[in-house]
């Protein structure tokens, strides 16, 4: 009899794996992650072509890699954090059903092969913290798929290429810590997902290209620190409303810090140390209350921040300046009020609501999924669900079925038909205010259509589902280890305490469980389900109607000893790891 599947996953096993793991040729599943394991990495694996998943991370296995690759079945591989060596074969340009290949902090030499670009379906590539060299070959511009790209810590050289700008799909890009060269490609300004940037610790020149001040969907860091790079901030980064660290520390920028910062509301740390950089701070709190060691060794920076010297200005040249800043925040609100405004008035004008389709679509992105076409949004999303279909299903709640869509383009999202009892003015309100939520730990709403027989709303897919059917999953509650729970649970605070405090209108969720909080490929937690939401009115002196699942409703609205949150923590705490 051969072996299917061996899962020994975090279970403090010693010695090593024995070589003729795969002997039978019907070794499908290996999941041995987390352990002692010591010894060479088993000879049998590296032909073992019925392999489909393969985890092996975080062990102390040895052994030269630059046989593997023949894998015609393998959709998911992780051999990151052993004691790996050899180079990455041009023949994993052959696992064509490869959706995640991670062999971060190993031994590996050689080059990255262009092959790479064949692996259409691929999601991640981390082959961070090795010692690759050459240059990124352009051909991973075809992987059209890939969203998470990490190659730091690496010996990579060259430029940037041109390519990376064709990933459209691209959330995660790092490739700090090489020596890359050259100017940072202006057609990294088309990768309109991305939310984190780590360009740092290269040799790279040339000026900030504006193009980056379209990444309106950067929030977790952009960070260009330790390169050679001069000219001045462009002021088109002040557009980064959603950026919460900024890092352009240890280049050669000069002029002054652009007033339009001011607009850069959810900002919690910026360093631009070591510049030339001179002129006053913008007036906000957040630069009233910096640390001075963001600004130190610059030429002639001056503000209210402890440790730099006062801008003695004469009145009427401060004035001025402040004049010129509240313009420059100003003029960009009027020009996409008047442009938006415009648009959809072109769009009313064009086309009369038709029974059957949409009457209402609307984004708060340029560079979303759609255009204001709202009959073209109404039948890709019909054709995608096949009529919504029951085949494309994930999911049931109390006021509504949620469905998997795929688009002609490929990509993949959650939509969610609403039943047809709520009030449309209500709904409408409701639909209004959440709009304008933008949170990495909330899921993102695209948008909405309203139809005489429907109305649906236009998610962010998130490729694990909810954390309730992780929990219950016993190899997928393996992969939930202490650190990513904690990291769940900061990600679910986080989400509550922007609802709560930071949202132009406060909002309250009144179903936070298990069900509710969604998980992406990288156990990034994110809230969803606002079907359920009511907006805080903070004049009145009540809310609307109750709705939520019993037991969890907020303390405020229905009478329990702990609320939701507090419930959801305890059942990722209690839930056993497999």
């Amino acid at each position: 009899m051969s072996l299917v599947k061996l899962d020994l996953a975090f279970n403090n096993l010693s010695g090593s794996l024995p070589s003729g793991l795969c002997v039978g040729g019907r070794l499908q599943n290996l999941v041995v992650v987390g352990n002692n394991l010591v010894g060479p990495f088993p000879s049998s694996l590296l032909n073992c072509t019925s392999l489909v998943r393969v985890r092996l991370e975080r062990n102390y296995l040895e052994g030269d890699i630059t046989g593997m690759g023949s894998y015609p079945n393998l959709v998911y591989i992780d051999i990151s954090s052993n004691k790996l060596f050899g180079q990455l074969s041009h023949i994993w340009g052959e696992c064509y059903k490869l959706t995640v290949l991670r062999a971060s902090n190993n031994h590996i030499t050689g080059v990255i092969p262009s092959s790479i670009g064949k692996l259409s379906m691929l999601g991640i590539l981390d082959v961070s913290s090795n010692k690759l060299e050459g240059q990124i070959p352009p051909e991973i511009g075809n992987v059209m798929m890939l969203f998470n790209l990490s190659l730091s810590g690496n010996l990579l050289r060259g430029n940037m290429p041109h390519e990376i700008g064709s990933m459209n799909n691209l959330e995660y890009l790092d490739l700090s810590s090489n020596n890359l060269t050259g100017q940072i490609p202006d057609s990294i300004g088309h990768c309109q997902k991305i939310h984190f940037l780590k360009l740092s610790h290269n040799h790279l020149n040339g000026i900030i290209p504006i193009e980056l001040g379209m990444l309106v969907n950067l929030q977790d860091l952009l960070d260009l620190s330790d390169n050679s790079i001069d000219g001045n901030i462009p002021s088109v980064l002040g557009s980064l409303g959603m950026l919460e660290a900024l890092n352009l520390s240890h280049n050669a920028l000069n002029d002054s810090i652009p007033p339009s910062f001011q607009s850069m509301t959810s900002l919690l740390s910026m360093d631009v140390s070591y510049n030339k950089l001179e002129g006053p701070l913008p007036h906000t709190r957040f630069f009233e209350k910096a640390p001075i060691k963001w600004f130190r060794h610059n030429k002639k920076l001056c503000g209210v921040v402890k440790g730099l010297p006062t801008c003695d200005l004469p009145r009427s040249s401060e004035q001025g300046k402040k004049s010129g800043a509240i313009l420059l925040a100003i003029i960009p609100i009027v020009v996409s009020f008047v442009f938006m405004t415009a648009v959809v008035t072109w769009q009313c004008k064009k086309k009369k609501p038709r029974t059957g389709t949409a009457n209402e679509v609307q984004q708060t992105n340029m560079f979303s999924v759609w255009n204001f076409d709202g009959e073209d949004v109404y039948n890709k999303i019909v054709d995608a669900t096949k009529n919504f279909s029951s085949s494309h299903c994930i999911g049931t709640g109390g006021n509504g079925s949620v469905y998997r869509a795929q688009l002609p383009t490929g990509e993949l999202f959650a939509v969610k038909k609403i039943h047809m009892t709520e009030d449309d003015v209500q709904f409408n309100q409701e639909i209004q205010a959440l709009m304008h939520v933008r949170h990495r730990n909330i899921a993102k709403l695209f948008g909405y259509c309203s139809a005489t027989q429907g109305r649906f709303l236009v998610y962010e897919y998130m490729d694990r589902g909810s954390l309730a059917a992780t929990l219950k999953g016993k190899e997928t509650a393996i992969e939930l280890d202490w650190t990513r729970r904690l990291n769940i649970v900061c990600d679910v605070t986080h989400a509550l305490s922007y609802i709560h405090h930071d949202c132009f209108v406060p909002i309250v969720h009144r179903d936070v469980t298990s069900n509710n909080i969604l998980l992406d490929l990288e156990f990034k937690a994110c809230i969803s389900d606002f079907g359920l939401a009511k907006i805080l009115d903070v004049e009145a002196s009540n809310y609307t109607s109750l709705a939520g699942t019993k037991g969890y409703l907020a303390p405020v609205l229905y009478t329990i000893k702990i609320n939701s949150p507090m419930l959801m923590i305890l059942q990722i705490l209690h839930t056993q790891q497999g």
